[in-house]
């Protein structure tokens, strides 16, 4: 008699990091009939792949949110089909430029078997070869489908009373010999998302914003489309946001830019000192764009006249897509944008409605290293191996209640968690005991655990120096200045006698 409760295929969305050791932890397990890890690039790395050139540059549509500006595709009535290649944009290409590196120290941000081949802090293609030898080295790029996009996921009522559901995925490869689509559909026991979150650009509306990119086309783009400074020699330059990429474009621009590069803050960063560095000149948000006369105004009143920019680069983030759900056949939208979180979502990883669905990738914690925890935790739960149970619907949707009322004092976002408060830890030892061990002769991965070493270089190593620190305090030593090719001298060493918050990320 076939157990229709037990969870026999698994399909992955994305193979960026999170696929990598999700397809992993669920090969561990030796327990899975068929996985399938679903790309729709032409290689693993996710968004490590560097696309040198990022054109042609989209329509910019302040407020604009992923449901409008990247819907899903018009599924053929019939399938298996044969179409003519799409044409409608998907934003597939990465936001990767030329100096991007890693913020996290590597024995953090790496897998727990395999370290990155040199940091603490990487360049861009060490982290995308690292993801693709990933597969390699755990034998699953057998289990890759690449050039193929997920188009859609349906749930599947059960075969029989009491079984699982089931879902069906509506798949597009293009084949770059012919150069057409190919559409079909296949049928898993569960699903797990691992497409990230860093595809569909974000910039805010502003009053006037539109009209003035009518009047000034061209001049408006999002940091998603910059790969190099030389474009922006001798121009006048306005940077929007001061997270990472803020901050890295700023720094670089000064040195091509027409000084001052100015950068718009809505508040200090944990980078910034008292004062603006040399060539860099701080604003403050703006209150509105003036096309008629081509003036930019702050909220401090001050204002930028249409000779004073050539150009306004908008580092404001991005905003998770999920064009592929189905959000009639499965009764509910996966993401609430005004909340800004999944919908009827545990621990970050699991879904209350869904007990076959899971997601690896979404906290902002330690990248590559917390998708560890959660896809060893959702290997082990479809393996009917965890070792302790997710609690039942009630307590879980409490959680979820709980943590908005959480976020919504604390002013934070519902899926970025705190290093200081101990929250991280709390998060990760959750998995933790999900997961559990293996079995006795070997079958699944373990939980890696949080060593000393590791938690020092969170708390010490730090990309960026912190401005202002004295001796007395946290003091930032500067490492390896004068050793021009070793690929360590960015980072810096931070005597701390207090923990600090993951800024880094």
């Amino acid at each position: 008699m076939i157990d229709e409760k037990r969870i026999k295929s698994v399909a992955i969305v994305g193979a960026g990091a999170a696929g990598a050791i999700t397809a992993a932890a669920l090969k561990a397990e030796n327990y899975l009939e068929r996985i399938q890890v679903f790309e729709r690039r032409e290689a693993p790395g996710g968004t490590w792949i560097f696309d040198s050139d990022p054109k042609p540059g989209l329509t910019i549509r302040p407020g604009g949110l992923p449901p409008d500006i990247d819907p899903p595709l018009e599924i053929p009535k019939e399938l298996p089909q044969v179409t003519a290649p799409n044409q409608q944009e998907r934003y597939a290409k990465t936001p990767i430029y030329n100096s991007l590196t890693t913020n996290v120290p590597d024995i953090a941000m790496s897998f727990s078997d395999r370290r990155f081949a040199y940091g603490p802090f990487a360049p861009h293609y060490v982290p995308r070869q690292y993801v693709e030898n990933y597969f390699s080295f755990h034998k699953t790029d057998s289990f890759l489908s690449l050039n193929t996009t997920v188009e859609d996921i349906s749930k599947q009522k059960p075969s029989s009373k009491g079984g699982l559901e089931r879902w069906k995925l509506t798949l597009r490869k293009y084949d770059p010999s012919r150069h057409v689509d190919i559409w079909w559909e296949e049928i898993f026991d569960a699903v797990i998302l691992a497409n990230g979150h860093y595809s569909v650009p974000y910039i805010p509306h502003v009053k006037g914003l539109e009209a003035y990119m009518q009047k000034f086309p061209g001049r408006v783009m999002h940091s998603k489309y910059y790969r190099s400074p030389l474009p922006y020699t001798s121009k006048r330059v306005l940077i929007i946001g001061n997270s990472a990429s803020g901050h890295d474009l700023t720094a670089e621009l000064a040195s091509t830019a027409q000084p001052p590069v100015f950068q718009s803050r809505r508040s200090k960063s944990r980078w910034d000192g008292a004062t603006p560095p040399p060539g860099i000149a701080w604003k403050p948000i703006i209150r509105e764009y003036d096309a008629d006369s081509g003036r930019i105004l702050f909220s401090d009143s001050t204002t930028l006249g249409p000779d004073d920019v050539d150009a306004v680069i908008y580092c404001t983030g991005y905003k998770p897509s999920f064009p592929f759900w189905n959000s009639t056949a499965n009764g509910s939208p996966l993401w609430d944008y005004a909340k800004g979180k999944l919908v009827g979502n545990y621990w970050h990883t699991f879904f209350t409605r869904f007990p076959t669905l899971g997601v690896v990738g979404q906290p902002r914690v330690l990248t590559f290293r917390s998708f560890e925890y959660q896809a060893v935790a959702l290997a082990r739960l479809f393996s009917g191996r965890n070792a302790v149970p997710l609690p039942p619907a009630k307590e879980q949707e409490k959680w979820e209640r709980d943590r908005l009322e959480y976020v919504r004092r604390e002013g934070t976002k519902f899926h970025d968690i705190t290093w200081e408060t101990g929250e991280t830890m709390e998060w990760l030892d959750g998995l933790f005991r999900i997961a559990g061990l293996g079995t006795l002769r070997g079958s699944g991965r373990i939980p890696p655990a949080l060593t000393d070493e590791l938690v020092w270089a969170i708390e010490h190593v730090r990309k960026y120096p912190e401005p202002g620190k004295g001796k007395e305090s946290d003091t930032a030593v500067l490492m390896g200045n004068d050793q021009s090719d070793n690929k360590d001298s960015e980072w810096v060493l931070v005597d701390r006698r207090r923990k600090d918050l993951l800024g880094f990320l």
